[in-house]
């Protein structure tokens, strides 16, 4: 078995956990392929990086390399980086939990050697998730295009606010005028569609939602689609920019630029071991009857 490992570099606790990794991995006789900064920061930190490639010049994100599985360390913000290092290659992914929330790095510390065994032994199942893809009209976008949370259009500094003209399958929905609006996936339902008032939704549905954020109109309400359905956007602002966010990789775009939101063609596939379904997570990280 080979797994890629991917972690949060910032954070001594990420890498003190990266290391225990790499120890039990060692015991149980599995190859592990280091994404390049996590190689760089064990250096610096004199941590052994055994069981690597033989090969220094290789790492996880060679797309020659045949890996079963990738191993994201660190919060829900590293998952989100691995899942777009991932891309299309069809790898699924476990995420390990040393942040706060973690609904998709949800496997805790103190469970890590339980979790890596059960995963080694082939006791796990595999969960499909869509992400959202974006397109625009006249300039490529500089950072990875597909979300697994949500593209998120937002004024610029401390400008007023933006309008945004939304027509979903050809047809005009609305013209926004707000801060912004946020196109999340139902993974993507808790994390930015959260904090703006937008519905949770259970990870299975196969819908998106359009969260405006501080928008002039009390009336409009977050909105919920198939996810099939294609989106196209067209921004106008005060000062002929605005911004947009791809899973918090963000870009100033010009008014000129227009943007196709639709499906990606792939989906990101999570490990699940255990019994700690998403109605389990909704209890015990927001707190739910207590």
């Amino acid at each position: 078995m080979t797994i890629a490992l991917f972690g949060n570099t910032m954070k001594s606790e990420t890498m003190l956990e990266v290391s225990h990794i790499l120890e039990f991995m060692k015991r149980h006789n599995v190859r592990v392929m280091l994404s390049q900064e996590l190689r760089q920061e064990l250096n610096i930190r004199d941590i052994p990086a055994f069981p690597d490639s033989s090969d220094k010049n290789e790492t996880a994100t060679d797309e020659n390399e045949m890996i079963d599985f990738a191993v994201s360390v660190g919060g829900d913000g590293t998952f989100l980086t691995t899942a777009s290092i991932i891309g299309d290659r069809n790898i699924p992914i476990l995420g390990i939990n040393c942040g706060h929330l973690g609904f998709l790095a949800d496997v805790q510390t103190r469970d890590v050697d339980q979790i890596l065994r059960q995963l080694i032994e082939g006791q796990y199942t595999i969960e499909q998730r869509s992400l959202l893809q974006v397109s625009c009209n006249k300039e490529n976008l500089i950072m990875a295009p597909n979300a697994l949370n949500e593209i998120s259009i937002l004024k610029q500094g401390f400008s007023s606010m933006i309008a945004i003209e939304v027509h979903v399958n050809g047809e005009l929905l609305h013209n926004y005028h707000a801060d912004g609006l946020v196109i999340s996936t139902p993974t993507g339902s808790t994390a930015y569609n959260l904090s703006i008032g937008g519905p949770l939704i259970v990870p299975q549905s196969r819908v998106l939602v359009l969260s405006p954020i501080a928008t002039h109109s009390l009336t409009v309400r977050p909105l919920v689609i198939p996810e099939d359905w294609k989106i196209d956007l067209k921004v106008s602002s005060r000062y002929n920019n605005y911004m947009i966010s791809v899973d918090g990789r963000s870009q100033i775009l010009s008014d000129e630029v227009q943007l196709h939101i639709e499906r990606a063609p792939y989906t990101v596939k999570l490990v699940q071991i255990g019994e700690n379904s998403f109605l389990q997570s909704l209890r015990t990280k927001l707190n739910w009857g207590k």
